[in-house]
């Protein structure tokens, strides 16, 4: 069974918005560190934003921050991310991960748990 799952995936103009849905398996996964991350073609797989359940802190990366946002809905086991001012840059890959440590870490190798990705294309 698939730990987590996304969806919401599709294309956006440049300038437009998408929301990613990672669903995760059972309540127990749901309350990990979640993050998503992102790999464009011939790229390495990069840190997006995370969220921790505890405390609801949040990170973003540098190129996200104020353009993007990441939240949870406890209730439905579920994190989203709300991506506007989308930029054809943002092209990629986008990947939900968990990381049962309950650890705000932003390297992919941290994170035991990923979902099989939803692809997100912005054109100009």
């Amino acid at each position: 069974q698939a730990q987590l799952v996304e969806s919401g995936g599709g294309l956006a103009q440049a300038g437009g918005s998408l929301r990613l849905s990672c669903a995760a398996a059972t309540r127990t996964v749901s309350t990990y560190t979640m993050a998503w991350f992102r790999q464009a073609p011939g790229k390495e797989r990069d840190f997006v934003a995370l969220s921790l359940w505890s405390s609801g802190i949040t990170q973003y990366a540098d190129s996200v921050k104020g353009r993007f946002a990441i939240s949870r809905d406890n209730a439905k086991n579920t994190v989203y991310l709300q991506m506007n001012s989308l930029k054809p840059e943002d092209t990629a890959i986008y990947y939900c991960a968990a990381d049962s440590q309950r650890r705000s870490l932003t390297a992919p190798r941290n994170y035991d748990y990923w979902g099989r990705g939803t692809q997100v294309t912005v054109s100009s």
